[in-house]
C-alpha cells in the first residue's frame, strides 16, 4: 500500500482496503493516481524551494514500505544532461551510517568486540598519550573519543593525509582533548580509524569490503566509496559543486579533503532509496544489533553514525546531515513508520539556506499538509545583505566626506570610544574562525569553508571594516590637528 494522508488516514484506508477486496482495478487506478497526485506536489514544491535558494541541482529518494515512492533528480549538468535518478552525488557524512555497519556486521561474527580498545587492534601504535590506549571501538562510534579538531587538525590539516595508515599513526602524537567516554565530540577521523579496523579485521580494501558485504547484498550497483574528494571533481558524471555569493551560485571544485571512512560514499536517488528501505527490512544485521545500530549513545543523541530521535506523531527517527564545502545532504528515517527521505544537492553549506526545510515540507506533502511557506529563504535574505552592503558604503562614504570636511576638535575620550566601537567589525572579521568554532560545538573550519559558508556576512564586514578604518584615519588626523592648534 502507498503513503496514506494523516487527515484522511483511516478514511482512505477503509477505501482502499474495501476497494482490493471487491473492486481491484479501481483501487490500483486510485493508488496510482493518490501516488502521481503527491509526487507532482513534491515536484513543485522542490522546484519552488530550490529556485527560492538559487539550488542548481538536486536528487531526491523516498522509500516507503517495502517500495522505492520517489527516486528522481533536478536540474541539470553543466553539459546540459538532465540530472536523474540515477545521477551520483556525494552524500558526505551520511557516508558514516556505512562504516558504522561494517563495523557491526563484524561484531555480528565476534570478530570485534565494541568495548575493547581500538589500540588492542593496532599493537604496532606508540601513543604518547596512554588515555588513547582507553578509546574503544564504542567510542569511536559514537563521538566519544576524547579526540576533536583542535588536538587533532581534520579540515584545516594540510597538506590532507593520503591513507588510513597515515592517519592511523596520528594517534601516537596526539594528546587527548577529553578522556575517552566522558565528552561528545564531533570528529571525522574517528570513522577514519574505524574504517582501517574493517580493513585489519576483514583482510580487505574498505571499499572491497562495503562492495562485498554491504552495497551488492542490497543491490546499490550504483553507489561508491571514495578516498579523496578530489575523485568528486575528477567525475564528470557527478553535478559540479557550487558555492553562493550574494545569492549567485559560484561552481567550485571541492577542495581536497581525506574522506574515507567519514564522508567517502557516492550514491544515487535509485540507490539510496534502497539504503533506507534495508533500515526497517531486517536485512542488516540481526535484531538486537539492528536495535543498537539505531539507538542514541549514552553522551548525546548521536548513535553510530545516526542521530537518534523521536517525532511525537512519527515515532522513532534516525538521521544525519552531509556537509561538503560545494554539496550537500539530509537524510531522515521513521522507523516506526517505514519511509525514509534522503535528499542530496550539489550547493553546499550556506548560513541562508535551510536544507533540513526540504525534507520537512515533503513529510508535510506525503501526509496531506501544506509544507511550511517561510520567506527566509536564500533570495529574500541576500536581498537584505545586498541592501545592508549598500547602506553600509553610504551611509560610510557620506560620513567619511563630512569628515574629510570637517574642522572640529576632537577630545582623547572621544577618539578612544570611538576606536573601540569601530575596530569592533575588524576583530569579528579577524577572529571569524575561533568564533565560528566557539559556535559550533568546536569544529574547526577552514578560511575556505568559512568563505563558502557565510561568504555574504564576510563581505559585510569586510565593507564595514574598511570604512571603519577610513573613519579612524580621518579621526586620529582631527585630533592631532585639533592637538597642535591647542600647543
Amino acid at each position: 500500500m502507498f503513503i496514506v494522508f494523516k487527515k484522511m488516514g483511516l478514511s482512505l484506508l477503509c477505501f482502499l482496503l474495501s476497494a482490493v477486496s471487491f473492486m481491484a482495478e479501481p483501487a490500483s487506478a486510485a493508488e496510482v493516481q493518490n501516488k502521481a497526485e503527491i509526487q507532482q506536489k513534491i515536484n513543485n514544491y522542490v522546484t519552488k524551494n530550490m529556485k527560492a535558494n538559487h539550488i542548481k541541482g538536486a536528487a531526491l529518494a523516498i522509500a516507503n514500505n517495502d517500495e522505492v515512492f520517489y527516486a528522481q533528480g533536478f536540474g541539470e549538468l553543466s553539459d546540459g544532461r538532465v540530472i536523474g535518478g540515477t545521477t551520483p552525488f556525494p552524500i558526505a557524512s551520511l557516508s558514516k551510517s556505512f562504516t558504522a555497519l561494517a563495523v557491526l556486521q563484524l561484531v555480528e561474527k565476534g570478530l570485534i568486540d565494541l568495548d575493547a580498545p581500538y589500540v588492542s587492534y593496532f599493537p604496532d601504535l606508540s601513543p604518547k598519550d596512554k588515555r588513547v590506549r582507553d578509546i574503544t571501538i564504542r567510542n569511536l562510534l559514537n563521538q566519544t573519543s576524547g579526540l576533536n579538531d583542535k588536538v587533532n587538525p581534520d579540515m584545516t590539516k594540510f597538506p590532507q593525509y593520503q591513507s588510513l595508515q597515515e592517519i592511523n599513526r596520528s594517534l601516537d602524537a596526539v594528546r587527548l582533548a577529553h578522556d575517552p567516554g566522558t565528552a561528545y565530540s564531533y570528529y571525522n577521523p574517528n570513522y577514519e580509524y574505524l574504517a582501517l579496523l574493517v580493513e585489519r579485521i576483514s583482510g580487505q580494501n574498505f571499499s572491497d569490503y562495503l562492495a562485498n558485504q554491504i552495497l551488492k547484498p542490497l543491490g546499490m550497483s550504483q553507489t561508491v566509496n571514495i578516498s579523496s574528494t578530489q575523485q568528486i571533481n575528477d567525475n564528470p558524471a557527478i553535478p559540479r559543486g557550487h558555492y553562493l555569493v550574494l545569492g549567485r551560485p559560484v561552481s567550485q571544485d571541492e577542495p581536497s579533503w581525506f574522506v574515507e571512512g567519514p564522508a567517502g560514499i557516492v550514491s544515487t536517488a535509485e540507490d539510496m532509496a534502497k539504503w533506507m528501505l534495508a533500515q526497517y527490512s531486517g536485512r542488516l544485521l540481526s535484531p538486537e544489533l539492528m536495535e543498537l545500530y539505531h539507538e542514541a549513545g549514552q553522551m548525546s543523541s548521536y548513535g553510530m553514525g545516526w542521530l537518534a530521535g523521536a517525532d511525537e506523531q512519527e515515532g522513532r527517527t534516525i538521521s544525519h546531515s552531509g556537509i561538503f564545502w560545494t554539496y550537500k545532504s539530509e537524510e531522515i528515517i521513521y522507523l516506526d513508520q517505514q519511509m525514509g527521505i534522503t535528499m542530496m544537492f550539489n550547493s553546499g553549506l550556506n548560513m541562508f539556506v535551510d536544507y533540513a526545510a526540504f525534507t520537512d515540507g515533503i513529510v508535510k506533502i506525503i501526509h496531506g499538509q501544506d509544507p511550511d511557506a517561510s520567506i527566509l529563504n536564500s533570495s529574500n535574505l541576500e536581498i537584505v545583505m545586498i541592501l545592508l552592503i549598500i547602506a553600509t558604503i553610504f551611509w560610510g562614504v557620506s560620513g567619511l566626506i563630512r569628515l574629510m570636511r570637517s574642522n572640529k576638535s576632537i577630545t582623547a575620550a572621544k577618539l578612544i570610544i570611538s576606536t573601540i566601537g569601530r575596530i569592533i567589525p575588524v576583530f569579528i572579521l579577524l577572529f571569524l574562525s575561533p568564533i565560528a568554532t566557539f559556535i559550533g560545538g568546536g569544529r574547526v573550519l577552514p578560511w575556505f569553508g568559512l568563505w563558502t559558508t557565510m561568504s555574504s556576512l564576510i563581505l559585510w564586514l569586510a565593507v564595514l571594516s574598511l570604512i571603519n578604518i577610513a573613519h579612524l584615519a580621518c579621526r586620529f588626523r582631527l585630533y592631532y590637528l585639533s592637538k597642535k592648534k591647542g600647543s
